[in-house]
């Protein structure tokens, strides 16, 4: 699987920065890679993670998938300890919904455990005035609230039955947030979560990716001005 690499933005006129999602086994791999292409690196810690800086100014910043919590990778170098960091096994929580579907499940690391998707149409927002809008709002708001129930019904069912140490969300956060605080799937709203996946259609068959990408290492590249 192809790590995720969202499109640049421009810090301003001349600086990029860019994203990219990797996983442990390609960690080595990718940073020589940079090496090659920006010259020496340079290992430095910063307050988020492991800062490489290369020859001609670029820098990456390397952060691990999971928040300190006493369970630190093992290895010679820092890029080691990194890359086992993020090989550990993880009990999460997806939690992928957008208007009109969701897809959520149980995995350990990479691994789905169990799963569930569905849909729920939601309707798109109306231009029409008065009492048509209301009528147009009160049941878009309905049907929102169909598609939360569903969702946190089965979260509720599939997280119970398992270990659920940290939420990945995705999709839409506002409705990420409603879901975990309605009934079945209010108790693991408190649990930590992870940062936020760009998924455009929440579904089963991209839960693998979902999974594979919060277990991934988060590299920030901002490239020197041109």
């Amino acid at each position: 699987m192809e790590p995720q690499t969202p499109g640049p933005q421009r810090r301003d006129s001349q600086t990029t920065i860019r994203t990219a999602l990797v996983p442990a086994s390609r960690l080595h791999g990718w940073v020589e890679r940079f090496s090659a292409s920006h010259g020496q690196v340079e290992e430095d810690f910063d307050d988020d993670g492991l800062l490489l800086r290369a020859a001609d100014g670029a820098e990456a910043l390397l952060r691990g998938p999971w928040p300190v919590d006493g369970r630190p990778g093992r290895g010679a170098t820092d890029l080691d300890r990194l890359a086992a960091l993020a090989s550990q096994e993880r009990g999460l929580g997806i939690v992928l919904i957008r208007r009109g579907g969701f897809a959520v499940a149980a995995a350990s690391g990479s691994r789905i455990l169990a799963s569930k998707s569905g849909n729920r149409y939601v309707q798109s927002r109306t231009s029409a005035g008065g009492q048509s809008q209301q009528r147009f709002a009160r049941r878009r708001s309905n049907q929102a609230d169909a598609l939360v129930e569903a969702a946190a019904l089965h979260i509720g069912a599939i997280f119970a039955a398992h270990r659920i140490e940290y939420i990945v969300p995705g999709g839409d956060k506002t409705l990420v947030d409603q879901v975990l605080n309605q009934g079945p799937a209010k108790p693991f709203a408190t649990r930590t979560r992870l940062a936020l996946l760009d998924v455009q259609e929440p579904k089963t068959a991209v839960l693998a990716k979902a999974a594979t990408d919060a277990c991934s290492i988060r590299i920030t590249v901002t490239d020197p001005p041109r």
